[in-house]
């Protein structure tokens, strides 16, 4: 009787783990779509404020260069949540805005490649080029001293000829 006892035990344990670790990983799954959904918005937005400096553009309130420089400016110091930043690159993988990161503005970073040989800034520029999309990399949050997972969407804002993008840490 101890014998079958302690086998359900055990059956009734490692059903439970398990039952414990799908629960987990569809919440994980849950959190990512909606992380997925919030970066994509965040994007659209930011996209939208630069589309809204280049109407001012095509009416003659300034030139390209100086709506180039207002939308830089605009993306440096525009955040979300309570770390969330964005970023453009050129369509050639010049660094226009990075957070945190004055000595990359203005680096191509076309060739910059994670820790697993991932050349991300390549993937930016052609999820950016296809209509926008996400992207999976490893990449140093700012205050660490190694690369973690980190996803992101990218989304083109073809007047400047730039590719937006904010990302999560996963």
């Amino acid at each position: 009787m101890k014998k079958v006892l302690m086998t359900m035990l055990v059956a009734f344990l490692c059903m439970g783990v398990f039952c414990f670790s799908a629960a987990a990983q569809k919440q994980g799954a849950a959190n990512d779509a909606a992380q997925d959904l919030l970066i994509k918005s965040e994007v659209e937005t930011a996209v939208s404020m630069l589309a809204a400096i280049h109407a001012r553009q095509q009416k003659g309130e300034m030139t390209l260069e100086k709506a180039k420089d207002l939308g830089a400016g605009l993306l440096r110091e525009l955040r979300y949540g309570r770390d969330g930043y964005f970023w453009a690159d050129t369509k050639e993988g010049v660094n226009v805005v990075l957070y945190g990161r004055k000595d990359t503005e203005g680096r191509n970073r076309i060739k910059d490649k994670d820790a697993k040989g991932i050349f991300y800034v390549k993937e930016f520029l052609a999820k950016g080029k296809a209509g926008g999309g996400y992207v999976e990399y490893l990449f140093t949050k700012e205050g660490q001293a190694t690369s973690i997972p980190k996803r992101s969407y990218v989304l083109a804002f073809e007047p400047f000829g730039w590719v937006v993008g904010t990302g999560y840490y996963r």
